[in-house]
């Protein structure tokens, strides 16, 4: 006969834990505590269970958050006031000057202040509005005038006796420092005043080649341009090197060796004031039938 040899039954009870909790209900740092350090880490899937417990309890707001949520912050950022913004800062260069020489100066201004620095005036342009010059011209050939050069003697004493006739430019030179300003005047219908100012320096022009050339050229753009920026101060346009407030007022415009002062305005009245004069032309009685 066969004999089955049989052997106690061992049931390993699991360790009483306190309060009833499951391991996998409890962290392990306090399961450990509460074992006297006997207990052993958790499974894998202890641990895969427990993350996303812990970050559902990390970020419940997040979890909460969805895109009607993100609509009605939308719409409460909107209505919250804005901070102004602060306007950018604008030259006047109105105020400007070149040399001395300002916008909206009368022709003895401009003699002073260029005799004040040196310069010496090299050339005078007279001119005569169009429309003045081709009134008189026909005005000489109905009083008998005859020839280009007649006729436009004719019409220069006519518009002397009505001071029609200005100075339109003047050029000036300064030879020892090789600076020029060429200066343009308004008609005498707003004052002949100055409009435009032009300058313009050969000096960071040096012609050679090699170190030396170089280098003086290289000297000399950088006094130019240091001299404007102590003069002047930051240009509101940096890309187009451009001080003024925009649009049609004054403004100055600069690059190596040239500076442009011009009031477009002053001109734009000053042809204005010139077609209501020629207006006046119109109006006037030429017919008798």
């Amino acid at each position: 006969c066969m004999v089955m040899a049989t052997y106690p039954m061992v049931s390993a009870a699991a360790p009483e834990i306190a309060g009833g909790q499951e391991p996998s209900q409890q962290s392990f740092s306090e399961y450990a505590q509460q074992n006297n350090g006997t207990a052993t880490a958790p499974t894998n899937n202890q641990a895969e269970n427990q993350a996303p417990k812990q970050a559902e309890a990390q970020a419940p707001a997040e979890k909460d958050k969805t895109w009607i949520n993100n609509l009605v912050d939308k719409v409460t950022d909107s209505g919250k006031p804005k901070q102004p913004i602060k306007p950018q800062r604008r030259s006047n260069a109105s105020v400007f000057d070149i040399s001395g020489i300002m916008l909206r100066m009368d022709l003895s201004q401009v003699m002073e202040a260029m005799q004040k620095r040196s310069y010496r005036k090299t050339a005078e342009h007279l001119d005569i509005p169009n429309f003045i010059r081709w009134r008189y011209e026909e005005q000489c050939r109905n009083e008998g005038v005859i020839g280009y050069e007649r006729i436009s003697s004719c019409v220069v004493l006519m518009a002397k006796k009505n001071n029609y006739q200005y100075v339109q430019h003047m050029e000036f030179n300064n030879f020892h420092t090789k600076e020029t300003i060429d200066v343009y005047f308004t008609s005498n219908f707003t004052g002949n005043k100055v409009y435009r100012i032009l300058y313009m320096t050969e000096a960071a022009n040096i012609v050679g080649s090699g170190a030396k050339a170089d280098y003086l050229r290289n000297l000399k753009v950088f006094d130019f341009w240091k001299k404007v920026n102590q003069k002047y101060g930051t240009p509101d346009n940096r890309e187009q090197v451009i001080w003024g407030l925009g649009d049609k007022k004054p403004s100055l415009q600069a690059r190596t060796g040239r500076l442009l002062l011009q009031d477009p305005m002053l001109l734009e009245l000053d042809y204005t004031r010139m077609s209501r004069e020629d207006q006046k032309f119109m109006n006037t009685a030429v017919y008798t039938f």
